[in-house]
């Protein structure tokens, strides 16, 4: 019998994939299901950013590049944060990835160690306490305020910090609440990190999908108020341009520490794939006309799922300001029973969903938020009613 490291036991599988990966095998056997658990957009990918990879296989691009990321698109990633987000960022400050995620764990990777702490808010995205924990550090638990936007309980957060805190990991706009927290909250936190020396690990990968104000990334609030936190700011492609099987991501901050990234990544995958990095250099510099498009699709969904999820029996949603999450309450119907079977979390409400409606959900217990359930409102707006008309036939049948 094969004997698996100890590393291997003690990280938990992405139960977000594997709800995509029920709904893909449910498909495969012809049955109809609907799958709001992808947070991934259903549209393709512009066509001028396609156009871009395939002129560069076409003229070869198809070899190793610097482990970094070539230098047309760390200085793309310049010039688009430039652009959008009013920063001065060079290129010997930019890592290209495999996907944001791969950027993440590469900041713990290159920051942590067993014996230190890493703070993190919930809910929170699965992956972060994995990133920590393959790191072999710990993972602490933040609350957060479910009536105040998610926003961080600071009186909470204060009782966390130890000398064995070294880094604390934010998410706005998050996954998978979709709130986009106020700038205030986030002064706060870089306040906090900046006196007691931690290194702050920012995930905006929803910057471009914020529906009501204005986006500002934690570097611009550290820059404006000279907080001067260490901050490592961490972006994607995937979910703006609807790129996410393309795999580029990327990182900026302090060069010791994006070197540091690169260090490990050159001994890991070498480097991100040739053909998406010219493709994602078309997409940051290049027209940004069907990001506005899409973006203004996903607001016309969003209104009409939080909607619909709010005419459920005993159902709370609040507006998510960002992102293409909705995170609706549940937990009046934890404890009822369905044909005898007692509901004793969100697992088995989804799987009751799923079993009677077809309907592919992800519970909120994954994401340290008992009771309650995401649905992404990345499908068309039929799609949604239907989806939403079939929970409804499922809660009606509770007991």
């Amino acid at each position: 019998m094969t004997v698996f490291s100890e590393r291997v036991q003690r990280v938990k599988p992405s139960f977000t994939l594997e709800m995509t990966s029920r709904a893909e095998e449910l498909r495969a056997q012809g049955i109809d299901v609907m799958n709001f658990s992808a947070g991934q957009p259903d549209f393709n990918t512009p066509e001028n950013i396609r156009n871009a990879a395939k002129t560069a296989l076409d003229r070869g691009q198809t070899k190793y590049t610097a482990g970094s990321g070539t230098i047309e698109l760390r200085e793309a990633v310049c010039t688009k944060l430039k652009r959008e987000n009013q920063l001065d960022v060079f290129p010997n400050q930019v890592l290209i990835s495999n996907g944001e995620k791969q950027s993440l764990y590469l900041v713990c990777q290159s920051l942590f160690e067993k014996g230190d702490e890493v703070l993190i808010f919930k809910p929170y995205w699965v992956s972060f306490p994995e990133f920590v924990t393959l790191a072999d550090a710990t993972p602490v638990i933040v609350e957060t305020d479910p009536k105040q936007n998610f926003e961080p309980n600071m009186k909470d957060l204060q009782s966390k910090i130890t000398d064995r805190v070294k880094g604390i990991i934010i998410n706005s706009p998050s996954n998978p609440t979709g709130s986009v927290w106020s700038n205030e909250a986030i002064i706060n936190i870089l306040g906090i990190a900046k006196d007691n020396s931690w290194v702050v690990i920012s995930d905006e990968c929803y910057e471009r999908l914020v529906f009501d104000g204005e986006f500002t990334s934690s570097q611009k609030l550290n820059i404006d108020h000279q907080i001067d936190a260490n901050i490592i700011t961490c972006m994607s492609l995937s979910k703006t341009y609807a790129m996410t099987g393309w795999r580029i991501g990327y990182a900026f901050g302090e060069r010791s520490i994006i070197k540091a990234m690169a260090k490990i990544q050159g001994q890991t995958t070498s480097c991100a794939n040739s053909i998406g990095q010219a493709a994602a250099v078309e997409a940051l510099v290049g027209d940004q006309s069907t990001v506005d498009l899409m973006r203004e699709e996903f607001r016309v969904r969003r209104d009409l799922m939080v909607s619909l999820l709010n005419e459920l029996p005993s159902v709370n949603c609040d507006m998510p300001g960002g992102a293409f999450y909705a995170f609706p309450d549940f937990s009046k119907y934890i404890g009822k029973t369905f044909k005898e079977k007692k509901i004793k979390d969100s697992f088995d409400l989804c799987d009751v969903i799923l079993d009677l409606a077809k309907v592919v959900t992800v519970p909120g217990d994954g994401f340290g938020a008992p009771g309650h359930i995401r649905f992404s409102y990345t499908l068309g707006e039929e799609v949604i009613r239907e989806g939403i008309k079939r929970v409804k036939k499922v809660l009606e049948q509770l007991n």
